[in-house]
């Protein structure tokens, strides 16, 4: 569980990373992801999600 929580701190922290200090780009990249089709969020988040699980999968074996 500890884990859990270690993981959605650093979540939040690199989410926090980008508000803190580029607000304006952040704003942009949330226009652009208005616009872009349904589809290729999907994509992108799927994308991510197993490049997540990648990574877990490599650092714990």
């Amino acid at each position: 569980m500890s884990d859990l929580l270690v993981a959605v701190g650093l979540v939040l922290v690199l989410e926090g990373l980008l508000w803190a200090a580029a607000p304006q780009l952040g704003l942009k990249l949330l226009a652009a992801a208005a616009q872009t089709p349904e589809q290729t969020l999907r994509a992108g988040g799927a994308a991510a999600v197993v490049a997540g699980i990648v990574i877990v999968w490599l650092i714990r074996g």
